[in-house]
């Protein structure tokens, strides 16, 4: 079963909910704020996904702000920034997308319909 992780009240998560649920594919819904992601998790998350550990933080939060991880991501270890993303899920860019052999990252429908609709 694919695991939609999201929150939401994001507008590109609802999008992304309504594309899931209008191509009819079954999914888990998890909310991001409610239950977040360990540090486990995200680093076989970002090993299955194949992207730069830096695309997994949402730079649009208040709190990426409010941290200036702008400045600060660029001189952070792989290990720090596992370890800070796992501190709260509003730190984390989403939705996510968990399949069994991949990770999809934001809403891409292009890029969700390569992937799910065969």
């Amino acid at each position: 079963m694919i695991k939609f992780i999201c929150y939401p009240k994001c507008t590109t998560c609802q999008k992304a909910k309504k594309w899931l649920d209008d191509n009819k594919i079954e999914y888990e819904l998890r909310d991001i704020k409610l239950n977040n992601p360990t540090l486990e998790e995200l680093a076989e998350w970002h090993e299955k996904s194949g992207l730069p550990l830096k695309k997994f933080f949402n730079t649009s939060g208040l709190l990426y702000k409010s941290l200036d991880l702008k400045n600060r991501i660029p001189t952070m270890s792989e290990d720090e920034m596992l370890q800070l993303l796992a501190t709260d899920g509003m730190l984390v860019k989403r939705p996510l997308l968990v399949g069994e052999d991949f990770v999809l990252v934001g809403f891409k429908e292009g890029e969700w319909s390569a992937k799910l609709i065969k």
